[in-house]
């Protein structure tokens, strides 16, 4: 497709969007007037989707409170390219067959997973949890049951595998995303650096735990990206949760939205952004989504430099950029390490004082980052109406979308010159009772006529779409799905990365 048309139709999009402020949501997200751009990723979704990507059977060990010992595992990779291999380690509680079907996540005509492969039947046994290891590191040493070469035809994605125990039918899931190098116009990066950070599996064994505190903000505890998820540990219950990370919690939403209208994205791994500065280049635009905590210093500047570039951001995540880790590459883990934040900009965890707190900070990369109280939720207030970004909304000065800040958000903004606050207000550790914070999403400009925009909050994207298994959030407030006005703000935000 020729850019003159995708241009054409991305504004057809628009226009489209602001008629649907005056109509009904449908499948839980999108009004009926709108058509998916032509390319790869409406290709994709025109395949015939299913429902089975979805858990059935799921239970959790009550004395490790988050793991599912009957059946689970985990991928080598991270991530992988088409071309390249990646192997399968799962363990079973008796010596139980178990298949593995894979799943490409993605809208497919509102059922949210398309089947792409079946894999085994393979012979289940139990293997042993890992020793507890210098600074409580748990790193699996578990024989693979397969290894898969991922063929070419096979589109940038997340991907789970179910895997299904046969005895019990207990399921649970492996994670992993394909990433491919070709151009697109947006990079949509998956925070499965925060998804590590909390997972506790086997039992308390989460960056959050050093054996003492379970909400834990210190230094000297390390967590390794080779073992299973554990059931999510925050806000919520999740069964879809159990091997998946936080993907379906707070990102999912935001795919599914993307992927059923068409949008050209492509998927990478916070390890990535780490990795592999100049595939930063292939895109237009670059998407955090949902909590997007942890980064390495190397993360920063790839993306700061990428910005001096021209490359356009959107932070739709909140407390992102605010962990600073280091990688153990041995043992694909990592540790925290300092603060991308000021000294006491955090004040409500007392372990943080032992940690790192120098420049660069979130807010000089982002244009806000977490402070204050960290915790609570808002409106999403509008004050700077004649913004770009509102265009279409109708929105005027002090309109409000219900409850869609939280549960952790962005303040402090920087003084970054061009720099403007497009949403503000006090966040509350109840509806009516405010906490001391107060929110601020911001817009900035780069040098190359490009920009950066926060969102201010993990849950933008509860605000466009519902897919099937999604779980709402509720803590201090509660947002309440999909709007039409955070639509369009999001599609003003997309559409400008493109240039349209």
């Amino acid at each position: 497709m020729n850019d003159f048309t995708r241009r054409d139709t991305l504004k057809q999009m628009t226009v489209a969007g602001t008629a649907a402020l005056t109509s009904h949501l449908s499948k839980g997200f999108a009004s009926t007037t709108e058509k998916p751009l032509p390319g790869i990723v409406t290709d994709e979704n025109a395949k015939p989707g299913t429902r089975d990507w979805m858990l059935k059977k799921t239970k959790i060990d009550p004395d490790s409170k988050y793991r599912c010992p009957w059946v689970e595992g985990y991928a080598s990779k991270a991530s992988v390219r088409a071309g390249e291999s990646i192997s399968f380690h799962v363990s079973t509680h008796e010596d139980s067959p178990f298949t593995i079907d894979l799943y490409r996540l993605g809208y497919y005509q509102g059922l949210g997973g398309r089947l792409i492969k079946q894999l085994g039947s393979f012979a289940g046994k139990t293997q042993q949890d890992p020793p507890i290891g210098e600074k409580r590191v748990r790193v699996c040493d578990w024989k693979a049951c397969t290894e898969l070469t991922i063929p070419e035809d096979w589109l940038s994605g997340v991907y789970v595998g179910k895997i299904t125990e046969s005895k019990s039918g207990l399921q649970s899931y492996i994670t992993f995303i394909i990433r491919d190098d070709r151009k697109a116009d947006y990079i949509f990066q998956c925070s499965d650096n925060t998804w590590q950070a909390y997972n506790r599996w086997p039992s308390q064994f989460a960056l959050y735990d050093n054996g003492k505190h379970k909400w834990f903000w210190g230094k000297d505890v390390k967590v390794s990206y080779r073992r299973p998820y554990g059931k999510y540990c925050q806000i919520i219950d999740a069964p879809l949760s159990t091997g998946s990370g936080e993907y379906f919690l707070w990102e999912f939403p935001f795919a599914y939205w993307m992927e059923s209208l068409g949008y050209d994205l492509t998927y990478i791994s916070n390890l990535d952004t780490h990795h592999d500065p100049a595939g930063l280049k292939r895109a237009k635009g670059f998407l955090s989504i949902g909590h997007d905590e942890y980064w390495t210093i190397e993360m920063y500047n790839n993306i700061k430099k990428a910005i001096d570039e021209g490359l356009n951001v959107g932070f739709f995540s909140g407390n992102a950029v605010c962990g600073k880790i280091i990688f153990d590459e041995k043992n694909k883990a990592f540790e925290r390490v300092g603060v991308f934040g000021p000294p006491g900009g955090t004040r409500e965890f007392e372990q943080m004082k032992s940690l790192e707190h120098v420049p660069p900070y979130g807010n000089a990369l982002m244009g806000a980052h977490s402070t204050g109280p960290v915790t609570g939720g808002a409106d999403w207030v509008c004050s700077k109406p004649e913004h770009w970004i509102y265009a279409g909304t109708g929105m005027k000065q002090g309109d409000r979308v219900p409850g869609i800040i939280g549960w952790e958000w962005h303040g402090d903004p920087a003084d970054i010159p061009g720099l403007e606050i497009v949403a503000t207000d006090a966040t509350q550790s109840a509806p009516g009772k405010t906490n001391g914070g107060v929110y601020t999403a911001t817009v900035y400009p780069g040098p190359h006529d490009n920009f950066v925009f926060n969102a201010a909050t993990c849950w933008w994207a509860d605000g466009l779409s519902a897919p099937p298994g999604y779980v709402r959030p509720k803590a201090y407030t509660s947002p309440k799905g999909p709007d039409a006005r955070i639509q369009q703000i999001t599609r003003n935000i997309l559409n400008r990365m493109v240039k349209v």
